[in-house]
């Protein structure tokens, strides 16, 4: 299933029911460029899982490196992104993302006591369970077991998935002040607001003219502090996230669409069609015409 992001970078999570919500994610990585997602953000728990590959969680502005059967917890409204960095095949990457709601009601006291202050903790971006540590055994353990209920979905699993996921939570705020943590300062919390406005302007105007300076003023900053907070956060510039994105753009209309290449090309923001095919295969491997095949 592909990573769909609204205009404000939140991931939309297709909860089956509101009223279990939590879902389960596989094999996402194989339909990814480069086996890499996209920077976004959700007001949702994340736990994923690292099976064969190995994986670079970028979280907040920290890079995570997962070794096969290693786990990582990341907490709601964290800017995040995904890229396997080896592996000869894509790694399955099973992840459940999934509200505090799924183990309490936001006013109870049990939400209140023991999610709320995981929630809300500047300094607890993430955790990671290594797969080699004894003492994140039985954590990993239950994140399996996590994985295996959603996927069957046998008797009774939602009441098994919410017992896993409650003690993973109790071991966590038990261990609040022994886990790896990260504080997050307040440039680093500027930048990431930063970030956010800028993307979110990319994602609202990428069909038309965009320069440098529009992406900067958009968080109100000069053009060389976007351009150092983009590359701390993504690895690239602006423009290049720019056109990155229309490139996704035009793929997902090339899948789903009868459109021209001029059409797509012109609609995703470029007005040159030799150069968006030249980029797009640089990006993609194979040309736009291939892709309009296969998605026909």
């Amino acid at each position: 299933m592909p990573i769909i992001l609204d205009h404000q970078l939140r991931e939309q999570i297709p909860h089956r029911a509101t009223e279990f919500p939590i879902t389960y994610f596989h094999d996402e990585l194989a339909t990814l460029p480069d086996r890499e997602g996209p920077i976004h953000w959700h007001p949702d728990f994340e736990i994923a899982t690292a099976e064969y590959g190995v994986l670079d969680y970028l979280v907040g502005g920290h890079h995570i490196i997962l070794e096969a059967g290693d786990s990582v917890f990341v907490n709601k409204n964290m800017l995040h992104s995904i890229k396997q960095v080896s592996g000869e095949i894509p790694d399955p990457m099973p992840n459940i993302v999934f509200s505090g709601a799924l183990l309490a009601a936001e006013s109870g006291t049990v939400y209140q006591k023991y999610i709320l202050p995981i929630a809300s903790c500047d300094s607890l971006p993430f955790v990671v369970f290594r797969s080699g540590d004894p003492a994140h055994k039985e954590v990993n353990r239950l994140i399996k077991d996590i994985y295996r209920h959603m996927d069957e979905q046998g008797k009774c699993y939602e009441l098994a998935v919410l017992r896993s996921i409650s003690l993973i939570f109790e071991y966590i705020f038990c261990n609040f002040e022994n886990l790896s943590s990260a504080e997050a300062t307040r440039i680093q919390i500027n930048n990431q607001i930063r970030l956010q406005k800028m993307l979110t302007f990319i994602y609202e105007n990428y069909a038309s003219p965009v320069t440098l300076e529009d992406i900067a003023r958009a968080a109100d900053i000069s053009r060389s502090e976007a351009g150092r907070c983009f590359q701390a956060y993504m690895g690239c510039s602006p423009v290049e996230a720019l056109i990155r994105y229309r490139l996704d753009m035009a793929h997902q209309m090339l899948c789903e669409s009868t459109h021209t290449l001029q059409e797509v090309s012109y609609a995703c923001g470029f007005n040159s069609v030799s150069y968006f095919s030249r980029q797009y295969k640089k990006r993609y491997g194979y040309t736009p015409g291939k892709t309009a095949v296969m998605g026909k």
